[in-house]
């Protein structure tokens, strides 16, 4: 959905097929818009084919991924790190190596069940669908400054917002005194 927007922002529409994924390239901001064609746990090898033909380090590869494990809304960008257990960060993690850049945008598990399979492909809320808006635009507010060097301002613009209504964990609540 991010990466979508992203494209339709930047009046990218000539997909094209490389190496098992999609791929949207805008020359003037010397980027790639690149969707693995695989399952999400194998989204490793179709991304690093599409880096390995263009040249692309793995410090210069912003990944954008949901996550079941942040609360719906909450967005984490990190310079590189762990895969913490994200079946397609450990995929890119196989292919790369740790050292690449990622946003995790939060879409929580299913508050009665836990199931993941059918969240992650089923319909938002009512409640979920009035905030993606606002979730999509801090991710690409992020994107874009990281894009452009600005890495402190990305990492600020994204980690500072907690979506509306989300629960702060102890370790976050701010302290008395």
């Amino acid at each position: 959905m991010v990466v979508e927007e992203l494209a339709r922002r930047w009046h990218l529409d000539g997909w094209t097929k490389r190496r098992d994924a999609r791929l949207a390239l805008d020359r003037s901001r010397n980027a790639a818009i690149v969707e693995p064609l695989a399952f999400m746990n194998g989204s490793g090898p179709p991304t690093l084919g599409v880096a390995t033909f263009y040249k692309v380090p793995p410090a210069r590869i912003l990944v954008v991924v949901d996550d079941l494990d942040l609360p719906f809304g909450r967005l984490r960008l990190r310079a590189e790190g762990s895969s913490g257990g994200h079946n397609g960060l450990n995929s890119l993690i196989e292919a790369f190596g740790p050292g690449f850049p990622r946003l995790r945008i939060g879409i929580g598990r299913d508050r009665e069940t836990g199931e993941a399979i059918r969240h992650v492909l089923g319909a938002f809320s009512a409640e979920e669908t009035e905030a993606l808006p606002g979730i999509v635009d801090r991710s690409i507010d992020g994107i874009e400054l990281w894009l452009r060097g600005d890495v402190q301002g990305a990492l600020n613009r994204v980690n500072a917002s907690n979506p509306p209504g989300a629960k702060r964990n102890e370790a976050e609540q701010p302290k008395d005194g």
